[in-house]
């Protein structure tokens, strides 16, 4: 009873303590920690503060890029070197095909690789001549003006894009004076392609124009180009066989079908739309060069025929009468002459009498002839036959349900579109051309095959870089929830929790001071206070600890 009104009077006397700041409260429930909870959020803190600057370090690391790749064991050693000699970081691919460096320093570490002289790709051009000695031979100096040209012709032809590498070995025949011994020098290219490219019939031309522009007295056909396959890329044509077409005659092949197409596309677009129709046209194209030349000649129709020439001769032949042989007979005197009944007729001829035995008259008469000289020279690239294709998708219209629905084109339609078609093309039956157009609901297509995602070179980098502020994001909330929150929650109690606490305190209090003092003045058991005290005690343990800190003189301005 006494114990209990003596608690009663020194809580009442006691002064409510003063509030105190949230970093005092703060220390002084750190301090109410025991040893192991103080090493427990010293732990956490450490691993907070750790994995934070772990991951800025690794966010602050550079990116690598590659300075050179498919170098040469020589080169790649010697570059290697040089960054070390100028204390550049450098890594090594896994597979060991590049050198890569900090992606801020690869133009600058490039350029002062290249005033060094690195790489030079395992070849060796004009710059053999620079160290040439005194005194070398003329066979030497050519060996070596040759390696020179084979190094540089290598060099250039691995500028371009589709080339890996290149080699280049060049036959060079010693001059002689002797014009029937003079042979021409000969070249051989070896190409080694990148992954997935190729040359084409250009290219090639443009690479066997370099190397025989490069090298004195060499001709375009003496020049080979191989690739890594050892196929042949400058395949020399057969006489022996069927002659092909060549590629300028295969891109106007081309030329000419685009531009049909294109024909067709202009004329049904506006009817029925781009998309709406394909069009597919193969000429047949003659590239045979003919040349002709006729003479004809046509009788003359007119009748003032034109006289070239004229030639007229005439002859004519007598009976000159009986011709004896001198002697008796012919001696004898002549037969008197008698007057004739009748004249003889005169001839008038002219002659003596004698009848006419032979006469002929010819006349040959030249006139001018209807000639007439054609020299006919057929152009290449002659149209033969043309064969058209054309397919046109179905109408769409909406129904009554609102539905879009494909409906097939008329036989009017279709013959209209024939006939465009036919005008566009310059369709001609003579020749053999061949139009066919029909209708069909076209098919929805999607896109070709698509690589994953996951591969593309590009997504992982956008992936990896932002993997990174993701992985940051992650800690620093992992840290908050793990760490920092519930050590904020035992340091730092929330403001309302606290209100509520000290609310919850005074009303216990003065409940206790009033139960206290009703019992004091009822004169309960010991029993009952005792079981009243275990109550309390259940109820509000704070309240009891304070209390016990009372009876102790201690306080909280007297722990510290």
């Amino acid at each position: 009873m006494a114990t209990a009104e003596t608690a009663t009077e020194a809580d009442v006397a006691t002064p409510p303590p003063t509030p105190q700041s949230p970093l005092r409260q703060a220390l002084d429930n750190i301090r109410a920690l025991d040893q192991r909870q103080k090493l427990a959020a010293g732990a956490l803190v450490a691993m907070l503060v750790a994995l934070v600057i772990g991951t800025l370090l690794w966010q602050r690391a550079p990116d690598y890029a590659v300075l050179f790749s498919n170098y040469d064991e020589r080169d790649g050693g010697e570059i290697i070197a040089a960054l070390q000699q100028q204390n550049v970081p450098y890594r090594l691919s896994p597979s060991g095909t590049a050198i890569m460096v900090p992606s801020a320093q690869v133009h600058d570490v490039r350029l002062r690789l290249a005033a060094a002289g690195l790489p030079k790709g395992g070849l060796v051009g004009f710059e053999v001549m620079e160290t040439q000695k005194l005194g070398v031979s003329q066979f030497h100096e050519q060996v070596n003006y040759q390696r020179a040209l084979e190094g540089e012709l290598s060099r250039t032809i691995q500028s371009i894009a589709s080339v890996a590498s290149a080699r280049v070995h060049l036959a060079m025949p010693k001059q002689t004076a002797f014009l029937r011994n003079d042979q021409a020098p000969t070249a051989s290219v070896m190409v080694n392609m990148r992954p997935g490219r190729f040359l084409d019939a250009a290219q090639v031309a443009g690479i066997v124009h370099l190397v025989s522009s490069s090298v004195p007295r060499m001709t375009e056909s003496g020049v080979n180009i191989v690739d890594q396959n050892g196929n042949l890329l400058t395949k020399k044509p057969d006489p022996q066989e069927r002659p092909g077409l060549d590629p300028n005659q295969l891109r106007y092949i081309e030329e000419v079908e685009a531009a049909y197409i294109r024909r067709i596309e202009t004329i049904l677009t506006p009817m029925v739309g781009a998309g709406n129709f394909g069009a597919q046209v193969t000429a047949d194209i003659d590239f045979n060069q003919v040349e002709q030349t006729a003479e004809t000649y046509k009788p003359n129709p007119t009748p003032d025929q034109a006289i070239r020439s004229q030639q007229i001769s005439e002859s004519s032949e007598r009976d000159r009468g009986p011709q004896g042989v001198p002697g008796a007979l012919t001696n004898q005197p002549p037969v008197p002459a008698t007057a004739p009944v009748t004249a003889p007729p005169v001839d008038p001829n002219g002659g003596n009498g004698n009848p006419l035995l032979n006469h002929s008259r010819n006349a040959t008469i030249n006139y001018e002839l209807d000639r007439t000289i054609q020299h006919m020279r057929q152009s290449l690239g002659q149209i033969r036959r043309l064969s058209v294709a054309v397919v046109v998708n179905h109408r769409s219209e909406v129904n009554a349900n609102g539905q879009v629905v494909n409906v097939p084109l008329t036989e009017e339609e279709i013959a209209r579109i024939t006939n465009l078609v036919r005008e566009a093309v310059g369709y001609n039956a003579t020749r053999g051309d061949s139009l066919n157009v029909a209708a069909s609901p076209f098919v929805a297509t999607g896109g070709g095959p698509v690589g994953p995602l996951w591969k593309d070179p590009q997504v992982i980098g956008m992936g990896m870089e932002a993997g990174k502020y993701l992985l940051i994001a992650l800690a620093v909330l992992l840290a908050y929830l793990a760490v920092i929150r519930p050590l904020l929650r035992v340091v730092v109690p929330p403001r309302e929790e606290a209100e509520e606490e000290e609310e919850d305190e005074d009303a216990y209090e003065d409940d206790a001071e009033v139960t206290l003092s009703e019992e004091a003045l009822a004169g309960e058991t010991f029993e009952q206070r005792v079981e009243r005290a275990r109550e309390l005690a259940r109820d509000n343990p704070k309240l009891i600890a304070e209390l016990i800190r009372t009876w102790m003189g201690v306080n909280e301005e007297g722990r510290k």
